[in-house]
């Protein structure tokens, strides 16, 4: 094993410990035994000074030309890719997802960075006639100002790209907290935005739990806006106390993605995308499959062949590349899921392959939860509505498209939805009737391109959407400029009309 990493926050362009001198650990949930890294223990002393660096910096960033603010992310990326296997392996290592997929959060940095750095060149607002002679009408779009950044475990240099990039091309300054339980990728992230030449204050790091560090960031009076991906129950106490104190807030919280499988569809297809929407980040994904929604013709074919690719998923360190299915990422997490086990067998569910903890031969020193398949789902049992956030799917038998659509629709969140069908009609009536910010067409539920919003509705968000050009509304404010050059008083609505 190797030797732990010593991470710091990264305050005013400088490394620093915590003003307690606390500090906690980080373990690889593949070996507990293995501490990836220590991390500071931050309080509101160590948000406060963060805070003033990046309200300071603001004032000079602000004005540098929106093109020379994307040239430091476009650096950002090139650093991202030279240093691609190497964070792909810590993250494999601290949060436990399998190499392959490790290596594609990576990669979503990177194009975010080439993204985000075009982006610069375009913070297009918009010309448009006045109604009065000789006056000229624009928008412009204007930074937010300070930004704070909490992001979750699963995803972790991507989702901070995908907010940290925009908003700091858009003229704002950051300060980045990150999960307790990745403070080494967070780490290494952050030495790329700095090698990449950023300014002192421009981006800050702050680790610490959400109950002290995240808290103290989301009440901080000097704090102008937070965006937050994580739970539902935490993104209401965000949304709560940012109304309170009149902060923007952007939300990407929890799903219960659903994936219709009808009986005209390309069985093993639908099978390949199944797998891997459920599967995938050990199900630890907003966006994971936990719902297969199953046309009565075709649902017990179906589910011999959803059994029999299931049973061959191996499970093991993410950074062994013969694994499929990682682990869960830390006790809690591994406990949430086996409760939701119980639960279900409760409410009358079938156990159709999976449902244990993982212990065998390899396994007993980390966290890893088999991949489980539940049948004769309802759709009022608490495993077909709640977000289980683990490597189980439900299997919920439909008579119609109709069926299966209420079906989907009837649930708090609203992310991510798939069909699977060969019929156009059907097609098109998914993508019009789904209740969800994203809907696949004969694809998965997991698997978002940079340059497309990104988001949800119902509990799933509060509208606002990231990536894409939808993230510009996030992190800027409109500015509408008249400039009259009539050289008299001329009032809209009253001098020009009779």
């Amino acid at each position: 094993m190797s030797h732990p990493l010593t991470c710091r926050n990264y305050i005013a362009g400088e490394w620093s410990n915590a003003a307690s001198s606390a500090t906690l650990e980080s373990r690889n949930p593949a070996d507990r035994r293995e501490v990836v890294a220590t991390f500071p223990r931050s309080t509101a002393t160590d948000v406060e000074t963060a805070v003033a660096a990046a309200r300071h910096a603001y004032r000079s960033w602000r004005l540098v030309p929106a093109p020379a603010r994307a040239e430091y992310i476009q650096r950002v990326g090139e650093l991202l890719r030279k240093y691609k296997e190497e964070l792909a392996l810590l993250m494999s290592r601290e949060m436990g997802k399998p190499l392959t997929e490790a290596r594609g959060d990576v990669q979503e940095g990177i194009d975010c960075a080439y993204y985000s750095a075009g982006e610069g060149r375009r913070l297009f607002g918009q010309t448009t006639p006045s109604e009065m002679p000789n006056k000229f009408a624009m928008t412009v779009r204007m930074p937010v100002g300070v930004c704070a950044l909490i992001t979750p475990w699963n995803f972790p240099v991507a989702i901070p790209c995908w907010k940290a990039m925009p908003a700091l091309v858009c003229g704002n300054t950051v300060i980045f907290k990150p999960a307790e339980d990745t403070p080494a990728c967070a780490t290494k992230l952050v030495e790329i935005f700095a090698e990449a030449g950023l300014p002192e204050g421009v981006i800050n790091l702050v680790h610490g739990v959400g109950e002290e560090a995240g808290k103290a960031l989301v009440e901080h009076p000097d704090v102008d806006l937070v965006s937050f991906t994580g739970s539902s129950e935490t993104g209401a106490f965000v949304a709560s106390t940012c109304g309170r104190t009149h902060k923007r807030v952007c939300l990407e919280m929890g799903g219960k993605n659903a994936q219709i499988v009808m009986e005209d569809a390309d069985l093993q297809l639908a099978l390949d995308g199944a797998i891997w929407g459920a599967f995938g980040t050990a199900g630890q994904r907003c966006t994971a499959t936990s719902r297969l929604l199953l046309h009565r013709d075709i649902k017990e074919k179906f589910t011999d062949m959803l059994k029999e690719r299931t049973s061959r998923l191996r499970l093991g360190a993410g950074t062994d590349p013969k694994t499929d299915v990682g682990s869960i990422v830390n006790q809690k997490q591994l406990q949430r899921v086996s409760k939701y086990l119980d639960i279900a067998r409760e409410e009358g569910a079938k156990v159709l392959i999976g449902g244990e903890v993982a212990t065998k031969e390899g396994l007993q020193n980390g966290y890893f939860f088999q991949p489980t398949i539940l049948d004769f789902v309802t759709p009022q049992m608490r495993v077909a509505r709640e977000e289980i956030f683990g490597p189980v799917v439900v299997l919920i038998e439909v008579d119609s498209f109709e069926e299966a659509i209420a079906i989907l629709n009837d649930t708090p969140y609203g992310l991510s939805s798939s069909i699977y069908t060969r019929d156009i009609n059907r097609a098109f009536a998914a993508m019009r009737d789904i209740e969800a910010g994203i809907t696949y067409i004969n694809g998965p539920t997991i698997g978002a391109e940079v340059h497309l919003p990104f988001g949800g509705v119902k509990q799933t968000g509060n509208g606002h959407r990231e990536a894409g050009t939808a993230v510009l509304d996030v992190f800027t404010d409109w500015k509408t400029v008249y400039v009259d050059f009539s050289g008299n008083l001329q009032r809209a609505q009253i001098d020009n009309r009779s």
